[in-house]
This record gives structure tokens, sequence and C-alpha cells, in this order.
């Protein structure tokens, strides 16, 4: 049985004239639903407001809850702050940290939103208010769940936000391989950073991806991994400069995945980013992606290597 984090919230009606798609999400569930395939469904908290004040700016967490971001911060994110959309950007956080904690004792879990890896201390940005990933990563370690976490970010953009906000923290690494010349312009440090020139295809991603990032999981040697599994680097992405397939892509996912569970390291996923006209075929291939990782994940029971040391 596939473990799924969501809530009905996750989708936030628009304000008239707002290009953003919202309906991604409940798209998501339906395709989920309908594939007929065992599945526990979780319903998160939003995240105490403290967590999210203990990441970032208490001032930027206040104008986001109280629906008051000024008009700048506003444009930086690509849409405006309404009271649906502040519950739901404390609401995916939330989700993110619970697909965490329920991987941590299943092996698999997935968030059906999240991977908001744009967003600063003081500003969300690129369609991203919290950080997601940062915000459950830092968490997690201060509550002393994990010992090592690994952030895998696999999205076309490079987890900027991620790395600035988790840099220098103990027990908390990130990985990023991105489209060197893709947004954003100004790129942050990871822990290892991968950057491909536009039209990277198949065969140089994947050998790109396993020689770098198998070095780091053996360095690293993390209790779970947080993967920012977005689906942009398909070629035919509307935001993207890669050239993956769907074959590609499944690969990319089976990789991942297969260096967690050849280890007993715990796997918790969040969609990330994907773009282009065709809603449902956006949300088809975020759901192919989850369903990937599962059958990689789940092929046995699962004992973590943190119990095992």
């Amino acid at each position: 049985m596939i473990a799924i984090v969501h809530h009905p919230d996750y989708v936030a009606p628009a304000r008239p004239g707002n290009s953003y798609s919202w309906n991604k999400n409940g798209l998501m569930r339906e395709l989920l639903l309908e594939s007929g395939r065992p599945i526990d469904w979780i319903e998160p908290e939003p995240m105490p407001r403290a967590w999210l004040e203990a990441v970032h700016c208490p001032s930027y967490v206040e104008e986001v809850v109280t629906t008051h971001v000024p008009r700048e911060k506003e444009r930086r994110i690509g849409f405006e702050i309404s009271e649906a959309v502040a519950r739901r950007a404390r609401l995916v956080p939330g989700g993110t940290y619970a697909a965490a904690m329920t991987a941590l004792e299943r092996g698999f879990a997935a968030n059906s939103a999240g991977g908001s890896h744009h967003a600063l201390r003081s500003s969300g940005a690129g369609y991203c208010v919290f950080n997601d990933l940062a915000l459950a990563a830092i968490r997690l370690v201060e509550e002393q769940r994990v010992r090592q976490l690994l952030i895998v970010d696999c999205d076309v953009h490079q987890g900027d936000g991620t790395a600035v906000l988790t840099a220098g923290r103990a027990g908390i690494a990130t990985y990023s391989i991105h489209a060197e010349k893709n947004f954003p312009v100004r790129k942050a440090r990871s822990t290892l950073d991968v950057a491909l020139a536009d039209g990277t295809g198949d065969e140089a991603y994947l050998d790109a991806l396993e020689r770098s990032l198998v070095p780091l999981v053996e360095q690293i040697r993390p209790d779970l991994i947080l993967y920012q599994a977005g689906v942009d680097p398909l070629t035919e992405d509307r935001l993207g400069r890669l050239a993956l397939s769907q074959e590609g892509l499944d690969a990319r996912d089976r990789l991942v995945a297969g260096l967690a569970a050849e280890r007993g390291i715990a796997l918790a996923s969040t969609p990330g980013g994907g773009y282009g006209p065709d809603m449902r075929e956006i949300a088809r291939r975020h759901v192919r992606s989850i369903f990937t990782l599962a059958d990689a994940m789940l092929v046995k029971p699962f004992q973590s290597c943190a119990l095992r040391a």
C-alpha cells in the first residue's frame, strides 16, 4: 500500500486574472484514485507558526498568514496571497513533514504537493511561498528524528532557496541537478550542484546523475532522502530547457529510489515543477513518478539503515 499525503485545501482557487494553475494537486488525487492501486491517504496538519518562524523571517510569516504580502513580494512569488493560498502555504510544509515521518516508518511516502524550493527567508519566489523541503528537514533534525538527511532536487530549476535556508546546518546536505541557464539567474550553493547544458538528453543526464549522486549518498549516508521529483526536465515542458524523454524521467526516479532502497534509506517525495497547457497531463506525469518511486522502494519490507547502525 502506498502512503500518500493529501489535503483538499491543497487546491486553492485563483483570483480573477491569475494565470497560475491551482488544480494540479486535485487532478493528481483523481488520477491516483482512478488507478485502482491501494493507497493509504494521510491528511496533514498545517505547520505550526513557530516552526515556520524558525526558518522564515517572522515578519514574512506574518505577512502571509494575515494576507498582507507586499505587491513586490507577490510579484516574485507569481500570484496574490489570498486566505486560501495562505492556508495552503501552511498545509504543504505540514504535508512534507508528514510524508517524511511516514517514510521513516514504512520506507516510502509521497506528498501530493510541495517541493517549493525557491522560497527564501524573507520572501517567496517562483510560485513558492514557504520552503516545505527546508522546513521539514530542519524540523526533523532538530527533533532528532534523523541523524543525517539529504535533500535531492531533480527539478529542472536549481533549489536555490533550499540551499540557502539549510546552509551550515548540521545534519542536512543538499543536492541539485538542473539546467544551468534556467531560473533562477543567480544560483545558490548546494552541498553539490550539477549544472547541465540546454538540451541535455537521457543518456548524458542519467550518467551525470549517477556519477554525482552515488558518491554523495555514500559519503553522507543519510537516514532519509527528501526528494524533489519535478517532472519539468521533460523535453516538452513549457519552462524546462532539458530534453528528457518519459522513459528517461522514469529511469531517473528508479535510480534515486534504487539508491535509497538498496541502502535502507527512507524516501519521501514531493512533486515539484511541471508546466504546460494540459494540467491533467502534467498531473499524470506526477502520478507516474509517484508510482515509479513506490514500485522501486516497496519491493521488499523496509529496514531502516538507522536501525541497523
